[in-house]
């Protein structure tokens, strides 16, 4: 089965650093499109960053303090963050696009979440 789970969500002080990590199996891991996305109380879920083949991006508002990397051995995905800001307490969600196999040579594709880690940055 296609799963993913989030883990390192933590309470941490402005300034601090965190990183999150993102389990994933059932799938073709390393063709696959990684997303982080967050949601703070009250605001819609918007994307954060993502990881797609040897590229990745991350948005505007963590620029240069964000930085998402992937252990295709592993299957594993990373959110890296620094210089944590009040505004970045939300539920991290990672998320995945790809395809698994269901036989020789045929594919089916989908769409996962994980369940969420929580990162609290406050005094």
């Amino acid at each position: 089965q296609v799963q993913l789970v989030e883990s390192g969500g933590d309470l941490v002080q402005p300034g601090g650093s965190l990183r999150l990590s993102c389990a994933a199996s059932g799938f073709t891991f390393s063709s696959s499109v990684i997303n982080w996305y967050r949601q703070a109380p009250g605001k819609e879920r918007e994307l954060v960053a993502t990881s797609a083949g040897g590229s990745s991006n991350v948005a505007d508002a963590v620029k240069g303090r964000f930085t998402i990397s992937r252990d295709n051995a592993n299957n594993t995905v990373y959110l890296q963050m620094t210089s944590l800001k009040p505004e970045d307490t939300a539920v991290y969600y990672c998320n995945a696009e790809g395809v698994y196999s269901i036989g020789p040579g045929h594919y089916k594709r989908f769409t996962s979440w994980g369940q969420g880690t929580q990162v609290t940055v406050s005094s």
